[in-house]
């Protein structure tokens, strides 16, 4: 994703031109960001962006690694807070990531600047997806699976990718209706209820 000239650099230019690529990255669609505008904003030979990086794809690979480690670092904080329960821990983060005070975290200000600049982006694509970098990785340790019917890893990723689903949702609609906030919380506390209990009755055969 990046070269190891990049990573070899002092970490105040490092984080100088992180800086100024978030700056173009929030402020135009994917298709219209400018590297001459990067370099611009951070002051180097647009020569010198080349040494780090393929091109804006690459960047911006980069870019959401940031964003999903620093995210993976609160949910384990999320989920330690309620005892490894991954229900609980889905609506606390709804509640963290709808709120107002979350425009006061610039790290989650930027990336839902960058979602609302992109609506319609598929944005997994841009993800990267080199083994090890799933966020339940590295998790295992803080995540009470005692009350899944089965408790492997295996059963507890296909929850999980549920869970995260309903979260997604919620708060993409929350994001971009906030006056309904309430609605959709109501809506994903429902959403738990079914993958957490199952939606048919117990007697069905």
């Amino acid at each position: 994703m990046c070269t190891e000239t990049f990573l070899r650099l002092p970490e105040e230019k490092r984080r100088r031109f992180l800086d100024a690529a978030w700056e173009e990255f929030t402020s135009a669609r994917f298709t219209d960001v400018s590297i001459n505008q990067i370099v611009r904003r951070a002051g180097i030979p647009r020569g010198s962006f080349y040494q780090y990086f393929a091109g804006k794809d690459e960047l911006l690979a980069y870019l959401l690694e940031e964003v999903r480690n620093y995210v993976k670092e609160e949910y384990r904080r999320v989920l330690k807070a309620n005892g490894g329960d991954m229900f609980q821990a889905q609506l606390d983060c709804f509640d963290r990531m709808s709120c107002q005070d979350l425009c006061k975290d610039p790290v989650m200000e930027r990336c839902m600047m960058f979602v609302k600049n992109n609506q319609g982006v598929d944005l997994q694509k841009l993800l990267p997806t080199r083994p090890g970098q799933r966020l339940l990785d590295g998790l295992w340790d803080v995540m009470d699976l005692s009350g899944l019917r089965d408790p492997s890893q295996d059963y507890a990723r296909i929850v999980f990718s549920l869970l995260m689903a309903a979260l997604g949702s919620a708060f993409m609609d929350a994001m971009f209706r906030p006056e309904e906030r309430a609605l959709y919380r109501e809506e994903l506390v429902a959403k738990l209820e079914v993958v957490k209990h199952g939606s048919l009755a117990q007697n069905f055969s």
